[in-house]
């Protein structure tokens, strides 16, 4: 016999017949698929599945926060941007040849907007209603040929990339006052010092010259024999002994206290 079938209801006087509970959901079992109400007992576990990937968030943002770079300068072309994580592959795409440079527009432009274009016509290209994979030959050979073109380029990139250097480049730096007229500073300018040490001390393709804790004679060995890690190669100074002199001193001066 099926279920509600020779049953027989009683109404009761005592209770309104427009009475409502509304912190009692409704009684679904009579739908298959469909046991519980969309409000509040679904909401409620999306809510809190939500805020415990929202808490874990904050508390990776707080042990590991955001490395810091210093104050961006338009005017430093020694400073090598690079992008967040999830562009490293664009950023990779453009650095080969048929991708770069006079065919910019072709890594820039075409080949992302023909690869966003496929993505939007496989609904349209694709559809079977199978949902096992092997069964959907084209939608899925597209994904694994996009994921593994992201995550080749993306490891080329990590790969390519000197680390070591944009992190030198990027650091925070103490500031030093300095007279911009002084003879030291026209021999750093004119000796182009400034194009690898920055024109604020600040470093760039090569280290901060501020606070170096060296002594001019060190300064001077330095400037003309090179350093022996390779930072810096021997026989750059061209000028007088007196000016490397200068030089020195005034390198040596530079102090942020």
């Amino acid at each position: 016999m099926q279920r509600g079938k020779g049953m027989k209801f009683v109404g009761d006087s005592r209770i309104k017949a427009n009475n409502k509970m509304p912190n009692v959901p409704k009684d679904y079992s009579e739908y298959p698929g469909k046991t519980e109400a969309f409000w509040p007992n679904f909401l409620l576990k999306e809510w809190m599945i939500g805020a415990i990937f929202l808490i874990g968030y904050l508390i990776l943002t707080v042990a590991h926060p955001s490395p810091l770079e210093r104050e961006a300068d338009p005017a430093d072309t020694m400073y090598i941007p690079v992008p967040d994580w999830y562009f490293l592959s664009m950023y990779q795409l453009l650095k080969y040849q048929f991708a770069s440079g006079p065919f910019n527009i072709i890594g820039a432009l075409v080949m992302p907007g023909i690869a966003i274009g496929a993505l939007m016509l496989v609904p349209f290209m694709d559809t079977s209603k199978e949902r096992r994979p092997f069964k959907r030959p084209l939608p899925t050979a597209f994904m694994l040929l996009a994921f593994a073109a992201m995550f080749f380029l993306t490891w080329e990139a990590v790969e390519n990339h000197d680390w070591e250097k944009a992190k030198a480049a990027g650091a925070i730096v103490a500031e030093v006052e300095f007279d911009m007229e002084s003879e030291g500073y026209q021999i750093y300018a004119g000796a182009s010092c400034i194009s690898c040490h920055g024109d604020a001390f600040e470093g760039g393709l090569g280290l901060p010259l501020i606070d170096t804790g060296l002594s001019a004679d060190e300064i001077a060995h330095i400037a003309v024999n090179g350093t022996e890690s390779g930072g810096m190669a021997a026989g750059l100074w061209e000028g007088t002994d007196e000016e490397l002199a200068t030089l020195s001193e005034f390198i040596e001066g530079l102090k942020s206290e």
